[in-house]
């Protein structure tokens, strides 16, 4: 006799019902929890990636260690441009080996960097040399870190450890450019880059800029609204847990269909963000990738607002002023 012919004769009519009606409820719980296995997914699953580093905008991520390059009353930064293997026209030929090799009238992002710090008060030196970044202690004077349109993997194990070395010591980390495309397989550089890689992009054409949040050391001083030229990265992952400082108004830029397929960011599409990261600072922006936008006098639209922009972003993530306000 089974259980429930047991149960049955026992209860009674009516203790059939109750019985009935509880097997029916565990069913229906049972059928509640079980995962969805059809529909549309949501398209932003790395939202919840998880880095295992303490990351976002809260100050308490920041390592704020005494450290000689906090004391010693200079702003030193590096350039590096190494790139793996798409190069940006901005940034000219490929540099010698060493560091602050010849620059050319071709450099023009790297000549771009040095004018300003001698403009703004911060000394520069570059490289793209991979040999540079093969121990802590090369990195360990700056206060600011450039990564400027790398691409691919450009980065070898020393150099990986040495950029988390310096991150961790409380550095600062700027990204510009096509850097969202560089080192896709290193799960914490896509982590310190806010999540975020380049994906495709749409034709290289005209769009307003709009200036999101205007707190920040890199934003403050920007117009509202300012015109601009870039590709317009498509961004996946899209970045998450950072703080948006700019985006591109999807209005003026008409479809954002890249090369590879992506739709775009319709309404949202951030172009410059910041967070606290592995206890440094990092400052990332996609713009930048007409050489006008770092010529001296161009005529572009636009071009002092995005030089006002970096030199603020890079000036922030130096420490030298209040960062991701």
């Amino acid at each position: 006799m089974s259980l429930r012919t047991m149960l049955g004769k026992s209860l009674g009519g009516a203790g059939q019902v109750v019985l009935g009606l509880a097997i029916l409820a565990a069913l229906l719980a049972g059928l509640h929890l079980a995962p969805a296995t059809s529909g549309r997914q949501d398209p932003y699953q790395d939202k919840i990636a998880d880095y295992g580093v303490c990351r976002g905008t809260d100050p308490a991520c920041y390592n704020d260690w005494d450290l000689p390059r906090t004391t010693d009353d200079r702003v030193r930064v590096l350039v590096f441009t190494a790139t793996g293997v798409s190069r940006h026209a901005h940034l000219g030929p490929l540099l010698p080996a060493g560091m602050n090799p010849p620059l050319t009238s071709a450099h023009v992002a790297q000549n771009a960097v040095v004018r300003w710090g001698q403009e703004y008060g911060f000394e520069v030196d570059w490289t793209e040399d991979v040999r540079q970044l093969d121990s802590p202690a090369k990195l360990a004077p700056y206060d600011a870190v450039v990564f400027l349109s790398n691409s691919r993997t450009m980065l070898d194990d020393a150099a990986q450890t040495t950029l988390l070395q310096y991150v961790r010591s409380g550095g600062g980390f700027v990204a510009v450019h096509n850097t969202l495309g560089a080192m896709y397989h290193w799960p914490w550089f896509q982590g310190l880059l806010g999540g975020a890689n380049f994906y495709d992009h749409g034709p290289h054409r005209d769009g307003q800029v709009l200036t999101v949040d205007r707190r920040d050391a890199s934003t403050k001083d920007l117009p509202r609204r300012w015109d601009f030229r870039d590709e317009w990265y498509n961004l996946e992952p899209f970045p998450t847990g950072v703080r948006f400082l700019a985006e591109v108004d999807t209005g003026t830029i008409g479809a954002g269909t890249g090369f590879n397929g992506h739709p775009g960011h319709e309404g949202e599409h951030p172009v410059s963000w910041c967070q606290y990261y592995d206890g440094g600072r990092a400052w990332v922006t996609s713009l930048g990738h007409d050489p006008a936008a770092w010529t001296e006098g161009s005529a572009l639209p636009g071009a002092d607002s995005f030089k006002t922009h970096v030199v603020g972003g890079i000036l922030s993530a130096a420490g030298e002023r209040p960062f991701c306000r």
